[in-house]
């Protein structure tokens, strides 16, 4: 069949909607009409060469739709069926499957990093020649071939934007807090970075109950994004941010850059009990360490550029005995934190829909981009 779906052909773009032919789903995958797809920086990542992959590849990874083809062998998922899509695919009996860490599982790490399906092939062509598929799902196209793996199932009459965003970066971010470092209630946070993981980190920071949370993002449309989902700010602000510092505050603090001594001022002088880097910039992540108190948390959940590194302290991290952790896609579980996440967006408490504040049609994809990185949109969204 013939489906429309975004493609880079080389590092640096543009991103192209191009015609492409889409192969029937083989043993243990689902054609999945695609909904609505998120527009991450990770494939961005793609473009600019800081993540090296096969091309041509048809980009997106954060999507969900309805399910149209079931492929031989396929239990568990029905026609019509509406998931949300998940980009670590894990096997379930390996170690890591079997103690509670899917998304550390390394089946399927090969074939998803070579751009294909997990038999090893592609189920995107274009005159008899392979399109490769970006974390297995691909999604910034009409339809897909994904593995059944990849599915998690959502309610019936769920928004699909929202199971969109979940299935990277809610999941990313909300897990960070909830599942890498179990943020305590009343703790301060400092969140570096509010695009769409960094604010996933402020719903969850909020959510867990968190007294102070310190935001730190140079564009004023995430900072006051910030405080909608994470707020109330604090107040009196200027006097909060230049005068001494004050014990037992709560709400956000919304800060226009990386600052460990105003931050220490804010904290009653000793740093935060958790810092999240949700950029991935060394720079900012050998920062989130000097802002975090002794005996504090580091979280590190932005992905860096391939061979890069991050100059952290090894004395200091002893002497002051820091955590630094890795989080990788929030430490999840998808079949456990999709729909647990569905559940507290429904119930209330989890503001998710506050998230997307663009949406565009796939051809506007190029649009999507450029507002993602002039911070003229939090999360936008394609939708089909």
């Amino acid at each position: 069949m013939k489906v429309r779906a975004a493609v880079l052909e080389r590092v640096g773009g543009p991103i192209e909607v191009q015609e492409l032919d889409l192969q029937v789903p083989q043993p243990g995958e689902v054609l999945v009409k695609v909904l609505a797809t998120g527009v991450c920086h990770s494939d961005w990542h793609l473009v600019t060469g800081d993540t090296k992959h096969p091309l041509p590849v048809v980009l997106g990874h954060e999507g969900a739709g309805k399910i149209e083809i079931l492929g031989p062998g396929v239990t568990g998922l029905e026609f019509g069926d509406l998931v949300a899509l998940n980009w670590a695919p894990s096997c379930g009996v390996c170690f890591y499957c079997t103690h509670g860490r899917p998304a550390l599982c390394a089946a399927y790490v090969g074939p998803i990093w070579q751009g294909t399906m997990l038999d090893g092939t592609t189920r995107f062509s274009r005159r008899g020649e392979p399109v490769y598929h970006y974390s297995a799902l691909a999604c910034f196209a009409e339809q897909v071939v994904v593995p059944a793996v990849c599915c998690v199932k959502m309610p019936p009459l769920f928004s699909p934007e929202i199971a969109a965003v979940i299935g990277c970066a809610v999941t990313t971010g909300v897990g960070s807090v909830l599942n890498t470092a179990h943020v305590a209630p009343d703790s301060s946070v400092v969140v570096i970075g509010a695009g769409g993981v960094g604010l996933s980190t402020v719903i969850g920071a909020k959510y867990a109950r968190a007294g102070l949370i310190i935001v730190c993002d140079p564009l004023e449309s995430r900072r006051e994004a910030a405080v909608e989902l994470g707020g109330p700010a604090v107040e009196p602000l200027p006097q909060t941010i230049t005068g001494l510092s004050r014990s037992g505050l709560t709400g956000v603090v919304p800060l226009s850059k990386v600052d460990p001594d105003l931050i220490k001022r804010l904290t009653e002088g000793r740093g935060a009990d958790y810092v999240f880097e949700c950029v991935g910039t060394p720079a900012l992540q050998e920062l989130a360490f000097e802002c975090a108190r002794p005996g504090g948390t580091v979280v590190l959940s932005g992905l860096s550029p391939n061979g890069s590194s991050t100059n952290l302290p090894g004395s200091r991290i002893v002497r002051e005995e820091k955590t630094v952790m890795g989080s990788y896609y929030g430490t999840a579980d998808p079949a456990r934190d999709f729909p647990r996440y569905a559940q507290l967006y429904h119930d209330g408490q989890l503001p998710l829909d506050k998230l997307v504040s663009h949406r565009y049609s796939l051809d506007q994809i190029n649009d999507a981009y450029a507002d993602m990185l002039s911070g003229k949109s939090t999360r936008g969204v394609i939708v089909f």
